[in-house]
């Protein structure tokens, strides 16, 4: 079992070497479809197994395109990783699509909607304070009927 702090380095060198094989190494068309990067690379504790988190942008159909040829390239990637990175054995490779970039896409455009929306909202109110045609004389009816209460 390797330590915490060899599991994070050979992680650490192998989201380098992917990333790399992806700028150039990688020749299926279907992985060029849509723009991917490297998000994060997880390896088990014996070293044996590695999950290779990507994110792809662009439409369903590049993003589905793409995972299809990332997987259809695993062979390739793993024979690149052991001639490139020294372990004694060469970790399967799996592909995992991350969605949380287009899910903090998607929260950050909620949340911009959502102070248009209140800003909208505090205009028209600032706009109902400042609208001649409200009297204020009924305020002042509500303000006599607690004293007219006080007095008895």
């Amino acid at each position: 079992m390797a330590t915490n702090r060899r599991v994070a380095r050979v992680a650490e060198l192998i989201r380098r070497e992917v990333s790399q094989m992806l700028m150039g190494g990688i020749k299926d068309d279907r992985v060029g479809m849509g723009m991917v990067s490297v998000t994060d690379v997880r390896v088990s504790g014996d070293l044996q197994h590695v999950k290779v988190f990507v994110s792809i942008y662009g439409s369903d159909e590049a993003r589905t395109q793409t995972m299809e040829g990332l997987q259809s390239a695993t062979g390739y990637v793993r024979r690149e990783l052991g001639q490139r990175v020294r372990l004694r054995r060469t970790p399967e490779v799996l592909f995992v699509e991350d969605l949380s970039i287009a899910r903090g896409a998607e929260v950050l455009s909620l949340l911009s909607q959502l102070e248009a929306k209140r800003e909208l909202q505090g205009d028209a109110i600032a706009a109902a304070d400042l609208d001649p045609s409200d009297d204020d004389d009924d305020d002042n009816e509500y303000d006599d009927e607690f004293e007219d209460d006080d007095e008895e």
